[in-house]
Parts: C-alpha cells; structure tokens; sequence
C-alpha cells in the first residue's frame, strides 16, 4: 500500500495529489494554487500547460532548446519566441499556442456536429432517393410504350418501322436520364465517402494529444454544405394522333425529347474561401492551371520548377523545365497533359509522364501566354520580336490553323511594346477567345472566327480607377472573370461584356493566374504571397 502511495504524481511545490498543471519549460508538476508563486520566480521562463499534455508541446525545428509556445496564423505552424521577434514571421499573425489549439477544438466539434448531424443526413437521404428516381424513369417509359403500342396495332404494319424508331429513341432518352441520375448518385457517393472520412479523421483528432495534427487543422466543412447540382427533368410525352392513311407518317404523332436542366448558379454577395495552399513560391506565383478539381500545376516567375499539388497544399510532383528556363505560362490539355510556354527559347512544350516534347518553336516571336481549347488545339498570344505586334495564334499539334491579329478596319486588336507585356487568354463556352490585355487595361474578346465582339474597360461607375487585367478563364455560365492585382480583386463579367459583380473583401493579395474547376470554384494565384486560394462564388 505505501508503493502505491509514493507513486501517485504530486504538486513539486506542495505535494498535493494528482495536480492538473504542468510547467512545460520548467518540467514541474503544479497544482492550482502554486501555479501563481510558480510564475512569480522571473529568473526563468514558463509556460503551464494542461497536466495531459505535458511533453507533447512541440520543440522548434530551428533552435532545438526553445520549445513552441506560439503559433503563427499567417503559415499555420508552432514557433518559438525566437522566430516569433525575428524573420518572416514578425510582422505575421500570432496566438498562444493552447489558445489556438482550444479553439481548433471547439471548431473540430463544431464541425463534426454539423458533419454527422445535418450534412451527412442530407447525403444520405439524397441518396436514398435515387433509387426512387430509376423505378419512377422505367413507370413513365412503360406508360410511354403502352400508348405507342396501342396506336401501332391501329396502324398496323405500315408504322411498325416507325413505332420501332421511337421506342428507340425512348430507350436512348431513358438512357441519358439514367446517366445524368448514375452521374448525380457518383458525385453524392463520392462527397458522402469524403464526408466519412473526414467524420473518422476529426474523431482521431479529438482522441490524440498530438498538438501538432490538432493546431494545423484546417475546416473542409464549408465545402461539403452544399449538394451536388440537382438536375431538373422534363419528361417525354406522346401525342397521338387520328390516323389518315395518306399522311400517315405525318400524323402518327410525336415524342417530345428527354430536357435535363440543371440549375443556374447565382452569385454570391460575398465569396467564400474554401482553401488556402501556401506553394514553395513565396513571391511570384503566375499561373495556375486544374488538372482535376482536387489537382493544381501552378508555375511562377524566377523560377524553373512546374509545381502539382493537392488541396491539402502537398506537393505530388515537380518538372524541371527544358532547358532549364523559366515558364511563361501553364495549361492543362483536354487529354490531362501539361503544356507551358517557354519565353527564353520560344518554344511551347509538352509534359507527358516524365517526357518533355517541344511541340512548336516560334520564328520571329515569342510565346506570352497559352490556353487549351474544346477542341484539343492550343491558343498561344504571342510578341513579335520588334515588340510592334501582337497576334494569337491556334494550332492543332504542330499546325498553324487560325491567326487573330487586326479587327475589321485593319487596326491591331491587341496592344504591343506596353510597359507590363502582360496579356492572359481563355476559350469561353461559347467559343469565344478572351484575352486580358494589361498595357490596353481592357479585356479584349472576339468569336471562334476572330471577329471582334466587344472590349470590357471597367464598370461604368468606376471610370477613373486604374484598370490592369492579368489572369482571365471563364466559368460553365460562359462569364468571364479577370484578375485585377493592383486593386486585389476579380472581375466578373457575361459573355457580352456586362459587368456582374467584383470578388473582393475576402482577403486577395495581388490575384494573378486564375482557374476554375468542374464545379465552377475559382482557383486565384497570388503574385504577392505565393499562395493558391479556391474561391466559391456561386450558391
């Protein structure tokens, strides 16, 4: 008995039992009241924790006898008081490291109420309901094929072609309302296992003493609140009709088709940022380009290296460019490869695998941004070298297709030899080639045949505010968004040059490069802080 009496953990300043505090700094065990004449000796620096968590506060990785007790908000990391009054991070956001860990607590709890309470029931049910959608499609097409039967035996053989060209054509409608339902039911499957995931990995976080998984987690709930875009059917009918033997084809009726429609987005007073990546690019981050809607290739200015990551901010690959220059622009092709344009050696150049092709080198003029089409071709703007042209280019592998240069009066549609020799392009929806033209400060579109459509200046009610348009893509809705860095925010505009909306007031620090997603988030590359943020700007 008085073993077990001498191994119970006690207060080092007044023996008392089981104390709840710990001294990190000093490795004292402290019970509640000595804690105050614990901090009274100034000789030394403290730091209580909770007695659960005592050892487990991390040691900074740069001065191996500090130990962490601050956290910096800005790069998501535990530092030392050192690092805290010197470098990168003195001018950073900071909180008390249990503060922070406290609060990320309460928002893992938070989190996982909403997860298993409301949004994952929403799923569930969703998905409950599919198979009531299948049973209600094969209802109709029966109902639809018992009409057409009956009017058939009426017309008897002279129609049986016909009444067995519509029957396929409803068993090709049923097949697509079958898709667009085996597609919905994929998306709500994926989201829900996503959703699981995150419900196990939030229950670990709440079980483990680890400060560190717990002070670095960062919320994907707000991503998950919203469902997958439900579709909206308009289903076929038949109509018959009274039989007249001499127009029997035009009289025997008719199959409306199968309409699938999915809701249009509406813009957001205010975007929300769904995930905020810090890349290796601390300054300079140019392009960035979506191989999937969890996959980014981002490319930046002084620097050789073209750069995949996922939205958890992990780097899965890096490319070396051939020779070794510096890319000018990125894109992703419709085939899932990476294309960049080389402005040293004028080349544009395909990454497959681990092989680097050059496709095209340019004579005369060097390569300043590219896109991928629709199509397949590749959309390249492009400098003579004597700096008085500017001209874009398409190509379909290796062929020249298609020059866009001069507007209907002969006069040049771009700028040249400007100060910023900055200008983006993007295919729109409607096939329409959008370019940002920085040094014209006008977005600059034109249709598939070169035609010149319009030039977007800024909103009428902004006429004397500086307008330098970078990065440009355009979204499923077939608007237009473009960059605008020296007022850190986003230009949305129709596919007719009407001003929609600005992104802004959601934290954007010099927006550069710019993409969007199959769910129409916006990916924003910040020139200043090398960070990759996703947007979502439609409800």
């Amino acid at each position: 008995m008085d073993e077990c009496l001498q191994d119970v953990i006690r207060c080092d300043l007044c023996e008392t039992p089981v104390p709840p505090k710990h001294c990190e700094l000093c490795h004292k065990h402290l019970c509640e009241s000595c804690v105050e004449k614990h901090l009274s000796d100034q000789s030394k620096d403290h730091y209580i924790v909770p007695f659960k968590l005592r050892g487990s506060i991390p040691k900074c990785q740069y001065h191996s006898t500090k130990t962490c007790t601050i956290f910096c908000k800005d790069c998501n990391v535990s530092i030392c008081t050192i690092c805290s009054s010197w470098g990168e991070h003195v001018k950073h956001k900071k909180e008390d490291l249990l503060k922070v860990m406290a609060e990320k607590e309460e928002l893992i709890k938070k989190d996982l109420q909403e997860l298993e309470k409301s949004i994952y029931p929403r799923y569930q049910e969703a998905a409950t309901n599919i198979p009531v959608q299948r049973a209600d499609v094969n209802k109709h097409s029966q109902k639809l094929t018992t009409a057409l039967d009956k009017q058939g035996e009426a017309l008897h053989t002279e129609i049986d072609t016909i009444i067995q060209g519509m029957k396929s054509d409803i068993d090709d409608m049923d097949a697509q309302h079958i898709a667009a339902i085996d597609e919905q039911e994929v998306a709500i499957n994926k989201t829900s296992t996503e959703i699981k995931k995150v419900i196990q990995d939030l229950k670990r976080l709440l079980d483990t003493s680890d400060v560190c998984l717990v002070s670095e987690y960062t919320s994907r709930t707000e991503e998950f609140r919203s469902l997958p875009a439900q579709f909206q059917v308009t289903l076929p009918t038949f109509t018959p009709q009274e039989i007249n033997r001499e127009q029997i084809h035009q009289e025997i009726g008719s199959l409306s088709e199968l309409v699938i429609t999915y809701p249009v987005g509406t813009l957001l007073d205010e975007p929300r940022i769904l995930t905020d990546i810090q890349t290796e690019y601390k300054k300079g981050l140019l392009s960035v380009s979506c191989l999937s809607d969890s996959e980014l290739w981002t490319c930046g200015d002084y620097d050789n290296i073209l750069r995949l990551y996922n939205l958890q901010g992990e780097l899965l690959r890096s490319v070396q460019t051939k020779p070794g220059y510096m890319p000018q622009d990125i894109a992703v092709t419709r085939s899932g490869d990476l294309v960049y344009a080389d402005y040293r050696d004028r080349s544009i150049n395909l990454v497959s695998g681990t092989q680097i092709q050059t496709l095209i080198t340019l004579r005369g003029w060097t390569p300043l941004r590219l896109c991928s089409t629709s199509s397949g071709d590749l959309l390249v703007i492009m400098e003579s070298d004597d700096e008085k042209q500017t001209k874009v280019v398409r190509y379909s592998g290796f062929t020249k297709k298609q020059t866009i240069q001069y507007d209907d009066q002969g006069k040049p549609l771009y700028s040249s030899g400007g100060l910023y020799y900055t200008k983006h392009l993007s295919e729109n929806r409607n096939s329409d080639i959008c370019v940002s033209d920085c040094d014209a400060g006008a977005v600059v579109v034109v249709s598939a045949a070169g035609k010149l459509r319009f030039r977007y200046t800024s909103p009428p009610f902004t006429p004397r505010e500086s307008f330098h348009p970078d990065g440009i893509t355009t979204d499923s809705q077939a608007n237009i968004l473009t960059s605008d860095y020296n007022n850190h925010r986003i230009h949305i505009i129709d596919q007719d040059g009407l001003f929609l909306r600005f992104l802004h007031n959601c934290g954007l620090q010099g927006p550069w490069g710019l993409c969007v997603d199959s769910r129409d988030n916006l990916f924003v590359a910040e020139w200043d802080t090398g960070k990759v943020k996703k947007l979502q700007y439609y409800k």
